[in-house]
């Protein structure tokens, strides 16, 4: 009869302590390559929709910086098949307003201000990008299976003329609870970058690292 053999205690206890040796050194690293993602993913949408923003701007000043000439003239571009209405400052010597960045796609909006609301800040963002990531600015959204990546809010009095600004969050770097994800107050919650128009400043801030 063929002899057999197995492995004897000894060995699988060596088996079990190299084991642990190895989660423990990597897991650590598996989930910093996580951490970095979500940082990356922030950074690149970033640097995208600055892209855009400036892309906007340009096609503005190259189109001689058209107006809707009604009323008070409000600055517009049709970009990319969209017509976009940007910022308007009220007087030609105001400082703290920059003209011809995107604000929206209606001409009602608060262009001569900067200020920004939940509603402008989802426009921008699905106009300027070609393909973008699925967006929402309600939290019931994030708490349901359709896959929403980003979160848009307004952070009020937070621009360059202290106008209320837009701030995009990734979704998966928010706080979560028994009850789902929470409105994040401010920008020191979860990975996010904000879009000031009045400046044109896109300002990342990376809090899950």
């Amino acid at each position: 009869m063929k002899k057999q053999s197995g492995f004897t205690l000894i060995e699988l206890v060596i088996v079990v302590v190299i084991l642990g040796f190895l989660a423990v050194t990597a897991i650590p690293k598996f989930l910093d390559l996580t951490d970095q993602a979500k940082q990356a993913s922030v950074e690149g949408m970033a640097g995208g929709f600055a892209t855009a923003v400036s892309l906007v701007r340009a096609q503005w000043e190259a189109e001689a910086r058209p107006n809707d000439g009604a009323g008070t003239p409000k600055n517009e571009v049709n970009f990319d098949g969209v017509d976009l209405f940007l910022s308007s400052p009220a007087t030609n010597t105001d400082p703290d307003l920059r003209p011809g960045y995107p604000m929206g796609t209606a001409s009602s909006n608060n262009l001569t201000t900067g200020d920004m609301t939940t509603t402008t800040c989802l426009q921008v963002w699905n106009s300027i990008f070609s393909q973008p990531p699925k967006i929402s600015a309600s939290t019931a959204d994030l708490n349901t299976p359709i896959d929403i990546q980003y979160y848009a809010t307004v952070i009020n009095n937070a621009g360059t003329k202290n106008n209320d600004i837009c701030a995009f969050f990734l979704v998966e770097t928010l706080e979560k609870d028994a009850s789902g994800f929470d409105d994040p107050a401010n920008t020191s919650i979860g990975n996010n970058f904000t879009y000031d128009p009045a400046s044109s400043t896109v300002a990342i801030t990376i809090n899950n690292s």
